[in-house]
């Protein structure tokens, strides 16, 4: 077992009904917030801006990006591991497609998630944040 964690950047994406963006890797069952992994000598907000266009071929403002939080979960598709996510909320400023390693793309209401399997870290920590009013 690797008791280092992954060190992640994710995003909080929201339409204008308030629902969440959340995706789902090929290969895999549960919906993650979109984002990725840190690359050496990254900034969280140059990794999110990559991971976002390599994933939903669509981008952000950096400058209008804000700093949620720092947060450890358990890692979704890496049984035995756990994140360290690095979160903000963005407003993506063009259309979103699923593409590189994303097979789907849902819009979740974060008060009524329904059934779809949700990432520890969104159903433990994120959907408690916005929906408390954050």
């Amino acid at each position: 077992m690797n008791h280092h964690p992954i060190r992640i950047v994710t995003a909080i994406v929201r339409n204008a009904r308030g629902h969440i963006l959340l995706v789902r890797k090929r290969g895999t069952e549960t919906f993650i917030q979109p984002g990725g992994k840190l690359e050496a000598a990254e900034t969280p907000i140059q990794a999110l801006s990559r991971e976002i266009a390599e994933e939903l071929g669509s981008g952000f403002d950096a400058a209008t990006a804000i700093f949620r939080g720092r947060f450890g979960a358990p890692a979704a598709n890496e049984a035995g591991r756990a994140v360290d996510a690095l979160v903000y909320d963005v407003a993506l400023n063009g259309p979103v497609a699923p593409a590189a390693e994303i097979e789907e793309i849902i819009w979740l209401d974060p008060r009524e998630p329904g059934q779809a399997k949700l990432a520890p870290l969104l159903r433990e920590t994120i959907l408690p944040l916005i929906t408390a009013g954050g």
